[in-house]
């Protein structure tokens, strides 16, 4: 299998040399959509950066926690449950890594599953379906980072 991306910038007759240059660039998938992305304000600075747009640190994280999901609902539903909603406040944190490198080095997902109709999991049975959707996730599978899973219950 694969999967493209294609990524867009132009420099719009701004100067280069200066380091002031705009960061902001498109991201277009294949089923036809456009994303506005851009460095991280938190790397580059406004008005070089835009903070509206998605950022590279911010998909990454986004990506991990939509394969997680994605996993977790299969699972649920091959075992009978019934997903209402899953919501997921992810967060990733960069820093140093062991080689001093500044990385991702954590990304901790914090879903919050509901669900309804008789068949309720327990506690005990959301906590196993999210270890075999992290270890079912493509995408946590290709990556360094530690990804903790840490599901709110209630």
């Amino acid at each position: 299998m694969e999967y493209a991306s294609k990524i867009v910038w132009n420099r719009n007759g701004s100067i280069f040399s200066d380091n002031l240059y705009s960061r902001k660039h498109v991201w277009q998938f294949d089923g036809g959509l456009d994303v506005p992305a851009s460095s991280s304000p938190h790397v580059v600075p406004a008005p070089m950066s835009d903070a509206a747009a998605v950022d590279p640190e911010e998909a990454f994280v986004a990506s991990l926690a939509s394969c997680h999901m994605l996993w977790f609902l299969a699972i649920s539903a091959k075992r009978g449950f019934v997903v209402d909603s899953y919501v997921d406040n992810a967060v990733g944190i960069m820093e140093n890594n062991s080689d001093g490198k500044l990385a991702m080095t954590v990304v901790t997902l914090r879903p919050k599953v509901i669900c309804s109709g008789e068949n309720q999991p327990t506690n005990d049975d959301i906590k196993v379906m999210h270890h075999v959707a992290h270890d079912e996730c493509f995408i946590a599978s290709s990556v360094k980072t530690e990804v903790r899973c840490e599901p709110v219950y209630g």
